[in-house]
């Protein structure tokens, strides 16, 4: 192998590593997370004004913004998550890239996704996605340590994408954008719930308090894990109820609904992880289920 090839190996093996780092730095399953319900909220509030530009670079700019927000959540958790079995491998952790490069890829990104946002939707969208950004880095993240405030503080950013994405379409938020927001409002404090119980422990350790009732696995907690789930039923209806989508969709929230809200008996019935696990998977397949049941059957 000659120097010049080696070199170039040696480069490329270089650029691999750092995007290998910036991919796990923002978290890459959960800002796509985002451009999914953004897009979801698109394609419900565009109908036949779809715009496969705006559409693309609506999900390109939210993950950008969403990545250097969660980049930031880490820059100023980077201490406690060395704490954490979950968390202690991650970039900055364990040194593979300096809080200053974390700042600098953090401020580019954001920069980069706002301008995208501001060129291709509109002054709505661009402000609400820096408020969830703000929401997200500078509030949720210290909040973590002082309650559990901070998981109803966290669901609000948590819960705009698909706000962003039907003002995106539409630019104003009018009733049917709130009950897309609410439906992912509300799931976000079982899953998220169903987390701090998985990994209490760990959470302990960093003094994180995102547990109801004291912070306890007890059964306060598991009964508002239940109540919060209890709500997605009424609220899965309310899409067909007001003519974005049709009964098809209706009934398959209603079953996934269901099917979540058994997962909840368990907990109450035994208090243990393995039950809280379940409803955290339970979590993950829901909310994608019933977005794409209702891009599905979008009345038109």
């Amino acid at each position: 192998m000659t120097s010049a090839t080696f070199s170039q190996t040696s480069l490329s093996s270089l650029i691999m590593g750092r995007f290998k780092i910036y991919f796990e730095l923002v978290k890459f399953r959960l800002t796509s997370l985002v451009a999914f319900s953004s897009g979801f909220g698109y394609i419900l509030g565009a109908r036949d004004a779809f715009s496969w530009s705006v559409f693309f670079w609506l999900c390109v700019g939210g993950m950008l913004v969403s990545g250097a927000a969660i980049t930031l959540n880490q820059i100023f958790e980077k201490d406690f998550d060395r704490l954490m079995k979950r968390t202690q491998n991650r970039p900055l952790p364990t040194g593979r890239i300096s809080t200053h490069e974390a700042y600098v890829f953090a401020f580019f990104s954001a920069a980069t996704g706002l301008v995208l946002l501001l060129l291709y939707t509109n002054a709505l969208t661009l402000m609400l996605s820096v408020a969830s950004a703000v929401l997200y880095s500078f509030v949720y993240t210290p909040l973590k340590r002082v309650g559990p405030v901070s998981v109803f503080v966290g669901a609000i950013p948590g819960a705009l994408p698909p706000l962003l994405g039907w003002t995106a379409a539409t630019g104003y938020i009018g009733l049917e954008a709130m009950i897309i927001f609410s439906i992912q409002f509300i799931w976000q404090f079982p899953h998220f719930w169903a987390i701090a119980w998985v990994a209490d422990e760990d959470y302990k350790r960093a003094g994180f308090k995102l547990l109801p009732s004291g912070g306890k696995k007890d059964m306060n907690t598991a009964i508002n894990i239940m109540i919060y789930t209890l709500f997605l039923l009424p609220l899965g209806l309310l899409p067909a109820k007001f003519g974005v989508t049709g009964l098809n969709s209706a009934i398959i929230a209603s079953i996934c609904g269901i099917l979540f809200l058994a997962q909840t008996f368990n907990l109450m019935k035994d208090h243990s992880r393995k039950s809280a696990l379940r409803i955290m998977y339970g979590s993950f397949l829901y909310l994608p289920i019933v977005q794409i049941a209702y891009l599905l059957d979008i009345n038109t």
